[in-house]
């Protein structure tokens, strides 16, 4: 059955090139450098096939545009890489941001009962997920340990400690554990809905005018723990510019579960659609997300 493996390629090598750029040249010297990486993976990365698939059979796009923007994408992709290193390291930042929703998340933590922060591989949700800091409560930030490890070595060296409290998602499901423990003291979880791995349970429901597998597992957290959630994305909009979205807090009746976790997964996705229709080269997915 397809599904996402929890890790990205790339090389340590890789990685030292360009913060040795970005520590010399500034983040425009990293820029040029991709060009050409980017055009690398454009011609000979396995999943083109995939990003072909999305922007012709499920955007629309006609043959040339489809061939412009799955270089984009690679280009975006590498992109959002290099601006989490500068904004989580010490090297001089030049982003600027624009907050669209954060009223909510203020909200959200003000209320003091915890709350579910969920999002996508789409945009940059770690170059801005640093500024949760102004809301002044513990941040939970759950992710898949899948690279490789001299290569996570190497970034720690770099980005140093981070300030949030990172849950790793194991095989041992010793995550859940985490999970549970944060929204029962009342903390905020940050997660994304939109990727899973083997023998996890999905909900289907049409993404991009197709049924699509998502993971049932944040929507499970929000029915059992009965926490507001709010969908959020960090959207790059110009070289150095970002726009985050936050939108306003969902509550669910959770009387019939099943059908509440359907309909939460339902608003997800369309939450999705409306950030790919607005920027779709910066949905990152490189597998097939329509196997069902």
């Amino acid at each position: 059955m397809p599904s996402w493996q929890g890790k990205s390629s790339g090389t340590t090598l890789g990685y030292k090139i360009f913060i040795t750029l970005l520590k010399g040249g500034g983040v425009g010297a990293a820029y040029i450098l991709l060009y050409f990486v980017s055009f690398y993976y454009f011609l000979f990365s396995k999943s083109s096939r995939y990003t072909r698939y999305y922007f012709r059979q499920r955007l629309g796009f006609g043959y040339w545009k489809s061939f412009r923007y799955r270089y984009k994408n690679y280009f975006a992709f590498g992109q959002s890489l290099i601006d989490k290193v500068v904004v989580q390291s010490g090297i001089k930042s030049p982003f600027s941001f624009h907050f669209d929703g954060e009223e909510n998340l203020f909200a959200i933590a003000a209320g003091k009962k915890g709350g579910l922060l969920l999002s996508a591989h789409i945009g940059n949700w770690e170059a801005a997920g640093h500024l949760l800091e102004r809301l002044n409560t513990r941040i939970n930030i759950v992710m898949f340990d899948g690279e490789h490890r001299k290569i996570k070595d190497y970034l720690q060296t770099v980005t140093g400690d981070r300030n949030a409290n990172i849950i790793v998602i194991k095989d041992d499901l010793s995550h859940i554990y985490a999970i549970n423990e944060a929204l029962s003291n009342n903390e905020l979880v940050c997660m994304h809905a939109d990727r899973f791995v083997e023998r996890v349970k999905t909900i289907t429901v049409d993404f991009l005018g197709k049924p699509a597998r998502f993971p049932a597992g944040p929507f499970v957290l929000a029915a059992q723990f009965k926490v507001p959630v709010s969908y959020v994305f960090a959207m790059k909009e110009k070289k150095f510019h970002y726009h985050f979205y936050a939108t306003p807090i969902q509550q669910y009746d959770f009387t019939d579960r099943k059908a509440a976790m359907h309909q939460m997964t339902k608003e997800f996705a369309a939450a999705m659609e409306k950030m790919v229709h607005l920027y779709p080269e910066q949905w990152y997915n490189y597998y097939d997300f329509w196997a069902v």
